[in-house]
């Protein structure tokens, strides 16, 4: 216990913990004191607030990383400038062409951009309803004196009402529905993906490429088990299938700071990547000395020297130039170079 103290992050823990306190006071006030709030989802909040704790600690450790720390301070300050509108945007433009989007992928291939986005879009639209919904933020009562009528709240505050059998109440409540489906079906597409494609099979790993697909269909045909038992079944298996749902969302939720998916978070951070590379251009391109050509912008170069510094690497040369300033094609002479007067300073240049 006392090595696991050692070993722990105190700022990513800190900062940990402030992000789940926050999350349960976001419920408090969004529920007006727990009013609105479901007991029967009390499992879903434990796990969430765990997710919470545990994302938050992953992504302060991550920026905490000389590199990553270093790009998203320049993001913040490139954001943050003269250039706040023109780069505000193009971060929105990219937001929704990528993270909503996922066009990203559809240079890669068309049927793996399907796969990605139909998943992508059943898990966004599963958390928009479902996060609001364990948080007691949103919740729906049966119209005093009227049991055909539900109101919506929100916040405790009516936002509608609709009438059962209504188009607005089929949608309503079979959103989640809907969000499975496209979750199954593009997690089938990647399945199918992985079990043909060559390289693939090569190279996957079980914890990395097969769990997160695995627990995404678990997750969706479990939901539509629930759905597909009040429609048919009459609630007789509904109990079975509301415990079956809520184990395998918990374990997903308990996955989730340390599985693949942590790159969807990461992925926004891509946004500040590219606001630094078309900064960096704006401010002009670094020259190779023994090129004289373009290869990167001088922003990106500078920084490399000042992030490999902090790491304690010295690439200063005694020509009075750094290795970093060198593009790839001059590093590698540079390296051919050393080798030649090396081996010409021995006496031999073959064997």
């Amino acid at each position: 216990m006392y090595r696991l103290f050692k070993t722990l992050n105190r700022t990513a823990f800190i900062k940990a913990l402030v992000a789940s306190v926050v999350v349960v006071v976001l419920v408090l006030i969004g529920s007006r004191n727990l009013q609105n709030f479901d007991a029967a989802l009390f499992a879903y909040l434990v796990g969430t607030v765990f997710a919470v704790f545990g994302i938050a600690y992953r992504y302060s450790v991550w920026l905490q990383r000389p590199p990553t720390r270093l790009y998203w301070q320049r993001s913040m300050q490139f954001l943050f400038s003269s250039m706040i509108f023109p780069y505000l945007f193009r971060s929105i433009k990219l937001f929704f062409r990528n993270i909503v989007g996922q066009r990203f992928i559809a240079y890669r291939s068309g049927t793996r951009w399907i796969g990605h986005f139909l998943m992508a879009t059943g898990c966004m639209l599963a958390f928009a309803i479902t996060i609001p919904l364990t948080f007691g933020w949103i919740n729906f009562e049966l119209k005093p004196g009227d049991d055909l009528t539900y109101f919506a709240k929100v916040f405790g505050f009516e936002a509608f009402s609709f009438s059962l059998g209504s188009p607005i109440a089929f949608i309503t409540f079979h959103g989640l529905v809907w969000c499975s489906i496209l979750v199954t079906i593009g997690a089938a597409i990647m399945m199918k993906r992985r079990l043909t494609n060559g390289g693939l099979i090569a190279t996957q790993t079980f914890s990395d490429d097969w769990l997160p697909l695995i627990l995404l269909i678990a997750i969706s045909i479990t939901g539509l088990g629930i759905s597909y038992d009040y429609t048919f079944l009459e609630g007789r298996t509904y109990q079975f299938m509301a415990v079956t749902h809520a184990i395998v969302v918990i374990l997903f939720l308990v996955w989730l700071p340390f599985g693949k998916f942590f790159h969807i978070f990461q992925r926004v951070a891509q946004l500040g990547a590219n606001l630094y590379k078309k900064e960096g251009m704006r401010r002009g391109m670094a020259v190779c000395p023994h090129t004289k050509q373009e290869f990167a912008t001088r922003t990106h170069i500078e920084d490399l020297k000042k992030v490999t510094e902090d790491l304690g690497f010295d690439y200063n040369r005694k020509e009075g130039i750094n290795h970093m300033d060198l593009s790839p094609e001059g590093k590698r002479s540079a390296l051919a170079k050393a080798h030649f007067e090396a081996r010409k300073k021995s006496g031999k240049f073959f064997g």
